[in-house]
């Protein structure tokens, strides 16, 4: 696909801030964050010149594909371990400084790395989880980006059962800011659609402090 269109939800390019009233959390979407042009064309030259890579997790002695394809980008070339596997973490490339210079003026946080996302279609998904561990997840700033298809980004509290499942659409040209002690408190998941749906890229920045 080389050329994602979503003008329906482009009616008007003014950016629409969504604050979520969260115990526990700092969660706020960015709505047309990024206008129609800037996100078919970031999509279409992240889709193609990313070096998106099929990692694997072992379960119960089996090697099993992630649901989805992953690439790390960062200030430095180096090895990373995440989630039991072994990834590249290459240099920022263009389209990546564009979109984190764009994000940090909003703000005023400098990323030191960034997870992009191929979801391919409804089949690749991405199970409860939190990011990080242990006392870094108390006060982490998190980027979410979306570019494709409108996917819904999943919360739920990590002990409160009085708490109702929150739903968050995330959109062509969206962000999503988690804050504080979010992922403390909140696991998210993305997950899997029997519905015929067009493929997404996802971009998390991330910063510990």
């Amino acid at each position: 696909m080389d050329l994602f269109n979503q003008a329906d939800l482009f009616s008007t390019n003014e950016v629409l801030k969504i604050e979520f009233d969260l115990p526990g959390a700092d969660v706020t979407l960015f709505e047309n964050f990024f206008s129609l042009e800037e996100s078919n064309k970031l999509y279409n030259s992240l889709l193609h010149n990313t070096p998106w890579q099929q990692e694997q997790i072992t379960i119960h002695g089996k090697d099993v594909d992630f649901p989805r394809l992953t690439a790390w980008y960062g200030d430095v070339t180096k090895d990373i371990k995440y989630t039991n596997t072994k990834s590249k973490m290459h240099l920022w490339n263009a389209d990546l400084l564009f979109i984190k210079e764009r994000i940090e003026q909003e703000v005023n946080i400098k990323f030191t790395r960034c997870l992009l996302n191929y979801y391919r279609d409804g089949k690749d998904s991405v199970d409860w989880h939190q990011d990080y561990k242990g006392d870094q997840r108390k006060n982490t700033v998190i980027a979410s980006v979306t570019f494709g298809e409108t996917r819904p980004f999943q919360l739920k509290h990590t002990t409160r059962k009085d708490l109702k499942r929150v739903d968050i659409p995330l959109a062509h040209g969206s962000l999503l800011l988690m804050k504080g002690a979010t992922q403390d408190n909140w696991k998210h998941k993305i997950q899997k659609t029997a519905k015929e749906i067009q493929p997404r890229i996802n971009l998390t920045f991330r910063w510990v402090g």
